[in-house]
């Protein structure tokens, strides 16, 4: 598994301990490429910054990639090739997991192969450096850990960037010959032009790309979308979720319009959810209502708030895409499995118009 990191790198540390809690000793913008392999006693392996030419070239001819050869090419063109040539051996959809608060790398390394096994998706963490827990606790380490989601703002601009440059690098000698397929179909008649051709999209472009924030990891996402970057707001994702989100519910919808999808932009909520209510009782800007706990006040015009309260096995939990809890209810289980591969969801959604909610059927 690939990882995407502004974290630092120690190779002098053990095991999980190499990706360390401070950003990288270049600044927060600086990325990096780790390659993790096994569960019981993993390999953790720093990825060189540049390809070699040898690299770049098989490549290029393998998915007929539009390349300089004089420039240089990165770890994360690797990443994309690779990922890109399971998503269409297997017809997996690939899920950009941002992770919350307080995950240090073994938690976040299980829960991506969790998400995996669970939904039969590719999962490309980004991870940024969050404490974890260790000497910090409690209020210190929560208030710490939003500083580190500020500084990691526009990491996550660079690597949504990255995956929207790739995606279209990949995709784009399909695409070319896609449409002209269309063309020669319908010489004469654009718009039977323009239909065929979303047919042929459908059916040999059929690798959805999916971001899913789960909740500090929305922070991160939010202070991304107002930074003078902004490559978040570049339209690149099918469906974008935001799961338990530990921001603020107040003037939500100021950040949430400005996301672009092509399909749905999901607000997940569990009003009993403990991890946020202990988080609204921090100090400042905690103190207001979180939005992945809270039922009013949902009026962002592109969303669809998904409220999960009082659904079997969901209880106070915080991380209800879990094992502990679809195990339980395959309700929600075929939410998270449809959402994070792009299909449609309204069938198994109930609409309750008196706080804008769905409730998932």
């Amino acid at each position: 598994m690939y990882f995407i990191t502004n974290r630092a790198f120690d190779a002098s540390q053990p095991g999980f301990d190499k990706l360390t809690k401070h950003p990288n000793e270049k600044g927060p913008n600086e990325l990096s490429v780790v390659r993790i392999n096994g569960l019981r006693n993993p390999t953790i392996e720093l990825l060189p910054d540049e390809l070699t030419q040898e690299e770049v070239q098989a490549f290029k001819q393998e998915f007929e990639l539009d390349l300089d050869m004089d420039e240089p090419h990165y770890a994360s063109l690797k990443v994309a090739c690779e990922t890109f040539r399971e998503a269409k051996k297997t017809g997996k959809s690939v899920l950009l997991y941002v992770h919350g608060y307080n995950n240090d790398l073994k938690d976040i390394y299980h829960t991506a192969h969790e998400l995996e096994s669970l939904y039969d998706v590719l999962v490309v963490p980004f991870t940024w450096p969050a404490n974890g827990g260790g000497a910090m606790s409690g209020t210190l380490s929560y208030l710490a850990d939003k500083r580190d989601a500020r500084a990691s703002d526009d990491a996550l601009n660079r690597v949504i960037d990255i995956v929207g440059r790739h995606h279209c690098l990949l995709t784009q000698s399909t695409r070319k010959r896609l449409e002209k397929q269309a063309a020669a179909k319908f010489p004469e008649n654009p718009t039977k032009q323009r239909e065929h051709l979303s047919l042929l999209f459908e059916r040999f472009c059929d690798v959805s790309v999916n971001l899913f924030c789960h909740s500090m990891g929305n922070y991160v996402l939010k202070h991304a979308l107002k930074s003078s970057l902004s490559e978040a707001r570049q339209l690149v994702f099918d469906n974008i979720l935001l799961v338990a989100a530990d921001t603020n519910n107040e003037d939500h919808e100021g950040w949430v319009e400005t996301l672009r999808c092509r399909k749905s932009v999901y607000v997940t909520i569990n009003a009993d959810d403990y991890a946020l209510s202990w988080s609204r009782r921090k100090p400042g800007e905690e103190q207001k209502a979180r939005l992945g706990h809270y039922l009013m006040s949902l009026d962002a015009k592109n969303a669809l708030y998904v409220d999960f309260t009082n659904c079997k096995a969901v209880n106070r939990s915080h991380s209800y895409f879990d094992a502990a809890t679809v195990d339980r209810n395959k309700t929600v289980k075929r939410f998270f499995e449809k959402a994070f591969s792009a299909k449609n969801l309204l069938p198994y959604l109930d609409y309750q118009a008196h706080n804008n909610t769905y409730h998932p059927k």
